[in-house]
């Protein structure tokens, strides 16, 4: 019964207290267990600032700030997930003093801010400290000493972010394993993206222009970092002091200042970009790297393009009539100049076989022979102007070439069966012919045996006759030699 009226005057209790924001708690018995469910705070609503509603919020909270400019400092040191409404109206300012967002937590999210103006040589826009599971995505990020930076970090996510016009614009510094993908990073004091004592991080996917010093710059044992699919283009693209690597698989990156050949005609460069002895793109990219992600039954299909020209307007739609799968997107290039797509295409979006249409005009294109069962690869050309790019998988025509494929295979076979038939029949004449001559000289053998014993019955008649005649000469001598002595014996009595 104590038991009872004390979890009765808990809840009033908490029912009771002011508070700003509700929070849902449910109550169970056997034993107590107090339960506080995830919320949303939203600033200025519930808290006029960024600060005040992370200091009232619970670990894996989520705290949406609508548009404005907030001047903090902003300390994130609990699990939360922090959202701008825009990330380029939703601005925190830090009016030139201090970090001015500093993550203190694990699996903390940042997204959909302008983030600006933070102190001078040690500060950064965004910190990331001795913190992991971390995650920094469609930021704008401009106007502080260091961007974005890690400081004894792993595990965490910077990507798809605008990062401009910093001293540096992504930062690490004794941090390893991170992911640093998708951003752009442009117009930033001294390098693009830096590395110090750091390994073993993917950067990957970015676009790195106009840096004053180096695109990417690696140094203090920075080693096996893996770096692709960024598109380079820079006065110094890279700076590496340990070995890193600087290709996945057979692609690599794009490098303005690449001036080597594609005469294979796959959208790879035929001889490595030298970085220095130790570091070497061995697959270039003949042009820079786009990738879209597409989202169709709640599955998302990532397809990439690298390409010579600007490539815009990335879309995808399934034929209303038709069902058949599509993809657009604009090509612009320099007039009188040959553009080339090599478009990666996931076979669980689009199957083969492909239909590609350059302005309405269909084109064959060519199927390379890194394409598997997971992706196909496509490479074709067409004159520059604005194109637009159509690439069609049809269900029927995937049909039609399963049902063709199927005749081919059976015309195959037939005609495999037609060939053995063939040597069957000329095996069959063949003995036929043999035949005839072991016949033919059967008959001939069987005519002079037949010759044979008519001139052996011949003989044996001649030699019958002789017989006869040899008898019935002695018979007759015998006679007349028998006669004559009775004649001679009569005479010799009468005397």
């Amino acid at each position: 019964m104590k038991k009872a009226i004390s979890i009765l005057f808990l809840i009033s209790c908490l029912l009771s207290t002011p508070s700003l924001i509700t929070r849902e708690i449910s109550v169970k018995a056997s034993p107590v267990i107090l339960t506080v469910d995830p919320i949303t705070i939203i600033v200025p609503d519930n808290y006029t600032t960024i600060q005040g509603a992370i200091n009232n919020a619970s670990s894996g909270d989520t705290i949406f700030v609508h548009i404005g400019t907030y001047y903090e400092h902003v300390v994130i040191n609990k699990t939360i997930t922090l959202v701008g409404e825009d990330n380029n109206f939703t601005i925190i300012d830090g009016n030139k003093t201090d970090n001015v967002i500093h993550i203190r937590a694990n699996n903390v999210t940042v997204k959909g801010f302008t983030i600006q103006n933070s102190g001078r040589y040690v500060y950064s826009g965004i910190l990331v400290d001795h913190s992991t599971g971390n995650v920094i995505i469609n930021n704008k990020v401009r106007y502080n000493y260091e961007g974005i930076s890690l400081l004894y970090s792993s595990g965490n996510v910077v990507c798809d972010n605008t990062i401009l016009s910093n001293d540096d614009g992504v930062y690490l510094y004794s941090s390893s394993s991170n992911v640093v993908s998708g951003n752009i990073l442009l117009h930033n004091e001294f390098n693009g993206i830096s590395l110090y004592y750091s390994s073993s991080n993917v950067v990957r996917g970015n676009t790195i222009l106009s840096s004053n010093y180096y695109g990417i710059y690696l140094a203090f044992l920075s080693n096996n970092n893996t770096i692709y699919h960024n598109n380079f283009n820079n006065t110094d693209q890279a700076w590496s002091e340990s070995t890193n690597i600087w290709n996945f698989g057979d692609e690599g990156n794009y490098w303005s200042d690449y001036t080597k050949q594609d005469i294979n005609k796959d959208g790879i460069g035929d001889t490595p970009y030298d970085i220095n002895a130790a570091n070497k793109d061995n697959y270039p990219l003949m042009g820079m790297f786009s990738e879209f992600n597409i989202t169709l039954e709640r599955k998302t299909y990532s397809v990439t393009v690298i390409s010579n020209s600007t490539i815009s307007v990335f879309r995808f739609q399934i034929g209303a009539e038709t069902g058949n799968k599509i993809i657009h997107f604009n090509a612009t290039g320099e007039d009188d100049t040959v553009g080339f797509c090599r478009a990666k295409i996931p076979t669980k979006l689009m199957n083969y076989p492909h239909i590609v249409l350059v302005d309405s005009e269909e084109i064959i294109p060519k199927v390379l022979n890194v394409s598997n069962e997971s992706y196909a690869y496509l490479y074709f050309t067409y004159p520059h102007k604005n194109q637009t790019i159509t690439i069609i998988y049809s269900e029927a025509l995937h049909l039609y070439n399963e049902l063709l494929n199927d005749y081919l295979r059976l015309n195959e076979t037939y005609h495999s069966l037609l060939e053995n038939y063939n040597v069957l029949l000329s095996n069959y004449t063949q003995l036929r012919i043999s035949f005839g001559e072991l016949n033919d000289s059967y008959l001939k053998h069987l005519l002079d045996y037949s010759e044979q014993m008519q001139n052996i019955r011949n003989l044996t008649y001649i030699l019958a006759a002789l017989t006869a005649i040899f008898i019935i000469a002695t018979i007759y001598l015998s006679k007349r030699v028998h006669a004559r002595i009775t004649a001679k014996s009569k005479e010799f009595e009468s005397e």
